[in-house]
């Protein structure tokens, strides 16, 4: 069938479209909500159910949930139970670790007034906040295209077909999306977004703000022996396995009965095109201070998704006409604090409030410049402020010097000044690559099957799954670049970067070739951003395919 041919699209009008339940779109809806309950709201969402792509550390400061759902700590359901009692800072080397004393960190760091938990289940409490105030939630449906009016200005998102065979016929399931129509559309996609890309690149919503920068998150869920578990502890670790130039860094968080969340943070500007960070993710479990505490227990849960680490500098503008971006879209992760859950309910509180107030007086699908004027003065703006030279120190300096000067720097600008000004991020992620040949390939242990596993082992732990009779949804625009570039001068980074084993580099007698193992996917973005020619994009795949995370 060709396109001439495709069905219309059935269609439905909101006040409000919001593509992505996370926090920060969940947030916008139950604002939205509480400031006119008459408003008709829906949230589309690519994972299966609420929830199932979402992955955290998660340590939250509470002030922005304080001021959404005040009384959630009175309710009964609510999934954070656990607050952090104990906050300790390692330096790691090969063998030891010494911890830093706390007195020496800034105040801001401080985390004894958050809560350890689950992300993923915090966003399926908030789902049913907003279902139970009447917001409309589809999840296992893709936002897939962008809709715009004649004027170019933003009228909603469309759903992606469905039905599709990996040759591109319609098969007897085929169903067409749907276009669902909003006065405004809030983007919450998190890092990376497919669609927020697009509305980036469109409306040059990044012409005056530095590079964006990403890292990747790997994240593993461990039942521990109790003898090991110390409820409330946040353990937070840099140096080794990574070395001085390769920003990076673990956390370690005790919370419910007998669970630690472990997990390894990697900047994706790293030169070596030999180091994988999967790899140095299970070689730090191997530690003699991570080692005591995950023997004897069990894996639960694998995960790993990209984080927004370009900070205030890198935040684009903010709104275009007909919508805005919201959350880790707009890249409001705070780096040195490990925490962006707040500054995405913040954000989508702030957006709610301006839109509300736009509908009010009859205004729909122009530009929402109240928001974009007010996320600097706001609680976002001032949490983002005081860190942002952070990410350039350690890119600039290493680990130890960019530390040392992103701590001087915090620390003055508690009292209201900086020596430094802002400082820049100089160039994107994927052009941060050396030539294979400027270093020397490295040699990871084997998994021993007890605290180090392979990517297979840990995609399974996943949920993962994928229609396997569809469109390959990563997509190679130059196959030829590939094997001229990325393999022939960067000795095929894509299978070290990609933490599913879903790039291979296989060998047969007529040459290397280039093989996509999209079913392993756990869409974490990390090929859209680290491709070092940017040729491979990241699109939708059949919404509900991807990772199923019970609990990340």
């Amino acid at each position: 069938m060709s396109s001439e041919e495709l069905p219309p699209r059935e269609s439905m009008e909101f006040d409000v479209v919001i593509v992505g339940a996370g926090p920060s779109g969940l947030a916008a809806a139950i604002k939205l909500k509480q400031l006119n309950a008459d408003l008709n709201i829906v949230v589309v969402e690519k994972g299966s159910e609420v929830g199932a792509h979402i992955l955290s550390g998660m340590v939250m400061d509470p002030l922005a949930l304080d001021k959404l759902v005040p009384d959630w700590r009175d309710d009964a359901d609510c999934p954070l139970k656990t607050q952090v009692r104990d906050d300790r800072f390692y330096w790691l080397g090969p063998d030891g670790a010494i911890r830093l004393p706390s007195f020496i960190m800034p105040p801001l760091m401080n985390n004894h007034h958050c809560y350890i938990g689950s992300l993923g289940q915090l966003c399926r409490w908030l789902a049913r906040k907003a279902e139970a105030l009447g917001v409309e939630i589809y999840p296992g449906f893709a936002a897939a295209e962008v809709l715009y009016d004649d004027k170019g200005a933003v009228r909603g998102i469309a759903t992606g077909d469905m039905g599709i065979a990996r040759d591109g016929h319609h098969k007897d399931s085929y169903t067409r999306g749907m276009e669902l129509l909003g006065k405004y559309t809030l983007f919450a996609e998190g890092a990376r977004g497919s669609l927020t890309k697009q509305l980036i690149a469109k409306y040059s919503l990044d012409a005056d703000c530095e590079p964006a920068k990403f890292g990747i998150g790997l994240k593993e869920v461990w039942q521990i022996d109790p003898s090991q578990h110390r409820t409330g502890l946040v353990q937070h670790s840099l140096g080794w396995p990574l070395k001085n130039n390769v920003g990076g860094g673990s956390f370690l968080y005790h919370y419910d009965d007998n669970l630690v969340a472990i997990g390894f943070v990697v900047h994706l500007n790293y030169d070596d095109p030999h180091l994988s960070p999967f790899d140095e993710f299970q070689r730090f479990k191997t530690h003699p201070a991570i080692r005591p505490v995950l023997e004897g227990g069990k894996r639960l849960a694998y995960g790993a998704r990209a984080i927004t680490e370009g900070g205030y500098q890198s935040v684009p503008r903010l709104t275009f006409a007909g919508g805005a971006l919201i959350g880790c879209a707009a890249g409001f992760v705070n780096v040195p604090r490990i925490k962006g859950v707040h500054n995405a309910i913040g954000s989508g509180m702030l957006a709610a409030e301006r839109v509300a107030a736009a509908l009010a007086t009859g205004r729909a699908n122009d530009e929402l410049v109240e928001y974009e004027n007010a996320w600097r003065s706001s609680a976002v703006g001032k949490d983002l402020y005081p860190v942002r030279n952070a990410k350039p120190f350690l890119s600039k300096f290493g680990t130890a010097l960019g530390t040392a000067l992103s701590g001087f720097d915090m620390w003055c600008n508690t009292i209201g000044f900086s020596l430094f000004g802002t400082q820049s991020h100089a160039k994107p992620d994927r052009q941060t690559l050396d030539p294979a040949k400027a270093h020397a390939p490295i040699a990871y242990p084997k998994p021993d099957g007890k605290l180090s596993f392979d990517k297979l082992s840990s995609v399974f732990l996943s949920n993962t799954n994928h229609e396997e009779d569809q469109p390959v949804h990563l997509r190679v625009a130059d196959m030829n670049l590939q094997k001229t570039s990325e393999h022939d001068v960067f000795a095929g980074p894509s299978s070290r970067y990609c933490p599913a084993g879903v790039y291979e580099w296989v060998e047969e007698a007529s040459g290397p070739r280039f093989q996509i193992n999209a079913q392993n996917c756990v869409h974490c973005k990390t090929c859209d951003i680290k491709d070092p020619n940017g040729n491979i994009t990241w699109v939708p795949p059949e919404g509900g395919g991807g990772p199923n995370y019970e609990a990340m």
